[in-house]
């Protein structure tokens, strides 16, 4: 029924919504807000998002009634199919440029072209879906990732925690340093250098001077041994007799 809808809001699954489904109502609401209807900031989001909170239909209410939705919030397919075309109407306001030029032959065109299926599992995972988010929470518990309201900024920090930490690199590092006693230095004992008159604004500053350290030994050590690869070509020259000349 909202097939075409969903299709050109770029729903990742158009053809598999059922409204009549509480738990995929609810889902196609939050994903509509945070995709593309965008009334609310994202931190005022949390209600919305809530949804298998019992509280979820007064924030729902709560919702259309600011978007000043004039059917029935009641009825789950006549408010649904408000959503979408609010949804399509803010979408072509956004993108007017982009659109303007699409006529029905030219669609036509477009959908006679083979299309090609991405080999990629990723281009056809739903973000959004409370399973994935469940595992995103779980991931950042596991690798002890400071909590976020949304889910994938969690994300992000742990693909830059894992590309990090868990690089073919970082792991040879980690073999080899396994056995070196690490000097622990509490923070504490840390000098700043200088006060900002909050104890927490120090204590952040204390660790951003750390990281910053840390990122130039990095980069000296990474220095030394571009000197030391140089050097190894530039300082050992070899003599051939036959062209009398000295060098490789």
């Amino acid at each position: 029924m909202f097939r075409r809808k969903l299709t050109a809001l770029d729903h990742q699954q158009p053809g598999n919504v059922d409204v009549t489904d509480e738990k995929q109502f609810r889902v196609l609401v939050v994903w509509l807000e945070d995709q593309k209807i965008r009334h609310y900031r994202i931190e005022d989001r949390a209600q919305l998002r809530a949804v298998d909170s019992p509280e979820w239909n007064g924030a729902f209410i709560k919702y259309v009634q600011e978007l000043n939705c004039p059917v029935s919030y009641e009825n789950r397919q006549v408010v649904t199919d408000w959503l979408l075309g609010y949804a399509v109407r803010l979408e072509y306001g956004d993108n007017v440029d982009k659109y303007k030029h699409i006529t029905a032959a030219s669609l036509l065109q477009e959908n006679g072209k083979p299309k090609v299926q991405s080999a990629n599992p990723l281009d056809n995972l739903d973000f959004d879906d409370s399973d994935f988010k469940a595992g995103v929470m779980s991931l950042a518990t596991l690798l002890a990732v400071p909590p976020h309201h949304d889910h994938k900024e969690v994300m992000k920090a742990l693909c830059m925690l894992i590309s990090e930490r868990f690089s073919k690199a970082a792991i040879e590092n980690a073999r080899k340093e396994k056995d070196t006693k690490a000097e622990s230095i509490p923070l504490e004992k840390t000098e700043l250098g200088f006060e900002t008159g909050d104890y927490i604004s120090n204590e952040a500053a204390k660790i951003l001077r750390l990281l910053h350290i840390q990122e130039l030994r990095d980069l000296q050590t990474q220095i030394n041994e571009a000197i030391v690869a140089v050097q190894a070509i530039t300082a050992n020259p070899k003599t051939d007799e036959r062209l009398g000349k000295v060098g490789r």
